[in-house]
């Protein structure tokens, strides 16, 4: 399945045409035998290929559509432009807060420029990925669809490439609502929301997960009227309860409508617009808005590529079987990205690449399981979480504590106006080991990374108590869950011979 055209055929969109799918590309001749082909040039595909290139394997890189893959075309690259754009919009709204007068009725979004911007953004960054950068670093490039021969050969068009080892680096696609009338009403994805010109007066966004929520907020801000139906009981099922409190409070502030519990079981079209009717707790109802935004999951791209003949195991929807080296059921295949991970972020697919590149090339043992992964949700405030959740942390140990800071307790917080957050760390109560951690605050996604860190040193969380942080910053509630935790261990009988010691010392 490809990809849609880029669109509108403006300027920027040439410019990103040209670095990552040059209509006058030639692919070259193939080599006899690849050390190394890639099937998929979006992140993991990327940094396999530039790794083992630079390792001085020989590399061939295969791309169907467009280079650079969901994070630079329809994915990170875009909707945080846009959520930058939408950041700035409300920041003015809420100047007079801080004592500077901007009436808000006085604050104009002009969306074709916020677009414009988005589009230039992209263009600009998508030399990072270009196919002549590429092959600059000696990976031959090849446009067109992949698919197996056999155990040792994939096919482009006429040409035939030969490996030693080949990795499936195809990533995944917004997955379609299976929707009564929901296709021919038609409606935008994150494949296509990003080619907008013109802001939709009313939106309806089906999907309370994290890109549901990154650009209900974005677009609410930019001043639509924003409709979000999701089929479970609150945002971001799973996050920490808490933190989807945090958010459902911001967005219930923002304006935007958020209907819980929603079976979506019919679209229809009128005069008015696109009329969904669904269920939810309260019963039947609808909603007309004139554009629809699919947020609702993602599934692998596996069709046409032929992984039967490559004797490659995989299934529709968890995509390419890997084992914990990411390893396929051909020892010569591997697979990195959304393709065949449970995480389905940039920073994951990069991880993977990592592991691929050691373990195909050097007989390397890296496992994924190994990993301590990150995420976050860049809405305002961010939501960012790594390692386990306390109901994971419970079931998989003895007895754990959780130390919780709220945000309005830390002083910079308070002085930049944003009380509104926590850091909560979960840690084995004996050993004080961090098992995870979940911080909802604006730049929740730069303070989760000292945490990360802590985590894949091994080290404790009353560790941290001694890292001095620059004051002030909203990172010293991290500093805060530490002493806490430090305080904590000061039982009773510890108290009474400290006591005893400083009496004696006296």
């Amino acid at each position: 399945m490809s990809a849609p055209p880029v669109t509108p055929w403006e300027r920027h969109n040439q410019q990103l045409v040209a670095n990552v799918r040059p209509r006058d590309w030639v692919n070259p001749q193939p080599a006899p035998r690849y050390d190394l082909v890639v099937i998929g040039a979006g992140t993991a595909g990327l940094v396999t290929a530039a790794g083992a290139a630079g390792l001085g394997a020989k590399v061939a890189l295969v791309e169907r559509h467009l280079m650079g893959g969901d994070c630079l075309n329809v994915g990170c690259v875009p909707s945080k432009t846009l959520l930058r754009s939408a950041r700035a919009a409300a920041d003015a709204r809420d100047a007079s807060r801080f004592g500077v007068e901007i009436s808000p009725d006085a604050v104009r979004i002009n969306f074709g420029q916020v677009m414009e911007r988005l589009r230039a953004v992209r263009a600009g960054i998508s030399a990072h990925d270009s196919a002549q950068r590429f092959r600059t670093l000696g990976v031959d490039v090849f446009l067109g669809e992949a698919r197996f021969l056999d155990r040792h050969s994939a096919g482009v068009g006429d040409k035939t490439l030969r490996f030693k080892r080949a990795v499936v680096a195809t990533g995944g696609r917004p997955a379609a609502p299976k929707v009564e009338g929901l296709a021919e009403a038609g409606f935008l994805t994150n494949e296509t929301v990003f080619s907008l010109t013109e802001l939709p007066a009313t939106l309806a966004v089906i999907g309370g997960g994290p890109i549901g929520c990154e650009l209900a907020q974005a677009f609410a801000r930019l001043g639509s009227r924003v409709t979000i139906l999701h089929k479970h009981s609150h945002l971001l099922d799973r996050e920490d309860p808490g933190a989807a409190d945090i958010l459902q409070r911001q967005f219930a502030r923002e304006g935007i409508e958020m209907i819980f519990n929603a079976q979506l079981w019919r679209v229809g079209t009128s005069e008015k617009g696109k009329r969904l009717e669904f269920k939810s707790s309260v019963g039947a109802a609808e909603v007309t808005v004139d554009e629809v935004l699919a947020a609702a999951g993602r599934i692998p791209n596996i069709e046409g590529l032929n992984l039967e003949a490559a004797d490659v195991s995989y299934d529709a929807r968890h995509g390419v079987r890997v084992n914990d080296l990411l390893q396929t059921t051909n020892r010569h295949i591997y697979a990195a990205g959304d393709v065949c991970l449970k995480w389905k972020f940039t920073h994951a697919a990069d991880a993977a690449a990592r592991i691929v590149i050691q373990n195909a090339l050097f007989l390397g043992r890296k496992r994924v399981s190994a990993l301590t992964m990150p995420w976050c949700t860049y809405t305002d405030p961010e939501v960012a979480h790594v390692g386990l959740s306390a109901e994971a942390a419970t079931q998989r140990h003895d007895e754990i504590e959780t130390y919780t800071q709220a945000m309005g307790k830390v002083d910079r917080a308070v002085t930049d106006g944003e009380e509104d957050g926590f850091v909560k760390v979960h840690v084995e109560k004996d050993s004080k080991r961090i098992l995870g951690a979940t911080i909802v605050a604006p730049h929740a996604g730069e303070m989760i990374g000292e945490i990360s860190v802590a985590m894949a040193a091994g080290l404790k969380l009353t560790q941290l108590a001694n890292v001095i942080h620059p004051y002030p910053t909203q990172a010293e509630a991290i500093r805060k869950c530490a002493e806490a935790c430090n305080r904590a261990r000061l039982t009773p009988r510890v108290k009474r011979l400290l006591e005893n010691w400083l009496r004696w010392t006296r």
